[in-house]
């Protein structure tokens, strides 16, 4: 039998998500997308420290969960240091995804998301992720599964539908809402799309004029223009950023004041920038390892340094650097700050 702390009950009770999107906020919340390999923990912080209100894991396989896998014991961990964060899961049995819930409410998180959106093959094959929205009877299980065995909100990420044959995204809404889900994610594309194309804003205008759950818009957002635009066509209740947020996380900050104002914040200056990329850095091998770490972390240095001067030298040497020793290197070379004492240990 799972027990919940009493820390997330408390959680439960103030109802987090009533919070979000409470009626009479005068600003729209701004949400992390989970993005497989990089909304991870130090990912999700930076996330939250430029205005995220609420940021969503990797997604965890729930086959992998309840057979407690590190790798996805450790997608979940952490989440009392951060705030409003849901874990997403993925898979298609309904009693496997409960039990997969209930093992991440243990572990601290406020909020359950069930992905009904990846288009990856691997994860449609098995009859997850977007393949969920073939079947709209499973999909319902899955979600009346997981309502039932947790006391947190249950949000569901999903897209358009399968393909341009068959959109049922609204379908699927409803019977989210039925089935006591709290908050639904519409990416504006099908899966046949995956990532082509321009994401379709008035089709998620029409599901949020058919339920009465808060609807989340996303896809496109990269800008704060782009939000303003999503916000005035589809009149959601939040908006999700998921790509335009890798390399920038400082895009929370500047749509949150664009919206509020009308008006561009700067660019970060540069000293504030050499320091997110420096921390987001350490934080990484302080959560995954020195070894682990400075694979993962060589995309998220690739995004930062994207339009720097001589960024694109400094990506060739970091393919091949050897350990987070050399990777501390170049990055100070690069970035022109200098080595700090007790740093720069090898592995």
């Amino acid at each position: 039998m799972s027990v919940v702390p009493p820390d997330v009950l408390a959680t439960a009770e103030r109802d987090p998500l009533s919070q979000l999107f409470a009626p009479d906020r005068t600003t729209v919340p701004l949400l992390l997308a989970p993005m497989a390999g990089v909304t991870d923990w130090p990912f999700r912080l930076l996330a939250r420290r430029y205005g995220a209100e609420m940021t969503v894991s990797e997604m965890v396989a729930s086959q992998a969960m309840i057979r407690h896998v590190p790798k996805s014991i450790k997608m979940a961990s952490r989440l009392a240091s951060e705030g409003l964060v849901a874990v997403q899961i993925a898979g298609a049995d309904p009693e496997v995804m409960a039990e997969a819930a209930r093992m991440n409410v243990d572990l601290g998180a406020p909020v359950i998301d069930i992905n009904m959106g990846c288009p990856v093959k691997k994860i449609a094959k098995s009859h997850a992720g977007a393949a969920l929205m073939r079947d709209e009877r499973l999909a319902g299980q899955i979600m009346a599964a997981v309502v039932g065995a947790v006391p947190v909100p249950v949000t569901v990420k999903m897209r358009l539908g399968w393909d341009d044959g068959q959109r049922n995204a609204l379908a699927i809404a409803r019977i989210a809402e039925a089935s006591g889900v709290r908050a639904v994610t519409v990416h504006g594309r099908t899966r046949a799309q995956m990532y082509a194309g321009e994401a379709d804003w008035q089709a998620i205008a029409e599901i949020k004029a058919g339920v009465s759950i808060p609807v989340v818009g996303n896809g496109d957002v990269t800008t704060p223009e782009g939000a303003r635009r999503l916000r005035e066509v589809a009149g959601v209740d939040g908006i999700m950023i998921g790509r335009g947020a890798m390399g920038a996380p400082w895009i929370f900050r500047s749509i949150a004041h664009y919206l509020r104002t009308g008006e561009h914040l700067p660019d970060p200056e540069p000293a504030e920038k050499i320091q997110v990329i420096l921390e987001h850095y350490e934080t990484i091998l302080s959560f995954h390892g020195l070894e682990i770490g400075n694979r993962l972390a060589r995309k998220h240095l690739a995004w930062h340094t994207r339009g720097m001067v001589g960024g694109g030298r400094f990506r060739e040497r970091l393919n091949h650097s050897p350990n987070a020793q050399e990777t501390r290197r170049l990055l100070r070379e690069f970035l022109g700050v200098a080595q700090c004492d007790g740093e720069g240990e090898g592995e």
